[in-house]
């Protein structure tokens, strides 16, 4: 049996089938225009391996509905990306492909269950996963179980205390001045005209950016006191970063709480850009055996 993973990004689709291994033996990356197109897209390549498919995991961009008994459940909501808006993911993929378990959760949260299985946070009891790159989001883990309620976290929208030097009002169309208004790929750019990787180590802006996760560190920390928080993304690529995060949050934390030696505790993901991939065919192997079972 194969198992099937889409990591369902605003800017591209990733989908891809591997074994109970996690071995991925096939993926393809599909930009993410239309919802027609792209879907269409993403049921041409898993047709070829419908009839080995026992189940498919996928995670999303957002916010999307996760539970079951919806009315909604499986759709896209309310999304900054107007013509995804109130899309019916599971519903386009049940219509066009054979019925199969399908395991829906965030993109974030498919790439923290990687890193829990088989990355940074493997033997941990909780972790905490964030991307940072053209948006902003997180997703967290309690032994084995997603952090969630009514929905899933939105972490990439917290509120953040603005730096004493920073005018730039934030590109977040809800919230302005959030952690992803202040803090992703795209705020660096409008607020230096420059994209990240085009930006000299030592121009100033990154301070402001160090500030900005810190103070993410420092929220998740108090929040949660997770045994690790991992870093993914295109931003969290600067390896600079990292030792200015850990300097703004000493100053931020005051001695308030002890937490690990930042270099334990702060990680980079593991397994790099596939935390994702390979967290959806966890999460497919893990449904179609509680389905045999």
């Amino acid at each position: 049996m194969l198992y099937g993973a889409i990591e369902a990004g605003g800017t591209k689709f990733v989908c891809a089938v591997g074994t109970k291994d996690l071995e991925v033996i096939e993926r393809i990356q599909i930009p993410t225009t239309t919802p027609i197109e792209t879907m269409n897209n993403v049921i041409d390549f898993f047709k070829k391996h419908q009839e080995q498919l026992a189940a498919i995991g996928i995670g999303s961009f957002g916010p999307i509905d996760i539970h079951p008994n919806s009315a909604t459940y499986g759709y896209i909501t309310s999304t900054p990306k107007k013509a995804w808006q109130n899309f019916d993911f599971i519903g386009y993929l049940n219509k066009n492909l054979k019925e199969l378990p399908i395991v829906f959760t965030t993109d974030v949260n498919a790439a923290a269950y990687g890193e829990y299985v088989a990355g940074n946070g493997k033997g941990r009891s909780t972790i905490v996963y964030y991307t940072i790159g053209t948006g902003i989001g997180g997703g967290a883990l309690q032994n084995g179980t997603f952090v969630e309620g009514f929905s899933h976290p939105e972490m990439g929208h917290m509120l953040v205390r603005r730096h004493p030097v920073d005018t730039f009002k934030g590109v977040c169309p809800y919230h302005s001045d959030c952690l992803e208004g202040m803090a992703s790929g795209p705020a660096i750019e409008q607020r230096t005209g420059m994209k990240g990787q085009e930006l000299s180590v030592a121009d100033p802006s990154w301070e402001l950016e160090a500030y900005y996760i810190a103070q993410c560190v420092y929220n998740t920390t108090l929040l949660f006191s997770p045994d690790v928080i991992i870093f993914g993304g295109g931003v969290m690529k600067q390896a600079h970063l990292r030792e200015r995060v850990q300097e703004a949050l000493v100053g931020l934390m005051n001695h308030y709480v002890d937490y690990p030696a930042f270099e334990n505790y702060v990680l980079p993901p593991k397994l790099g850009d596939d935390a994702g991939i390979i967290g959806c065919l966890a999460l497919a192997l893990e449904k179609s055996e509680k389905d045999i079972f």
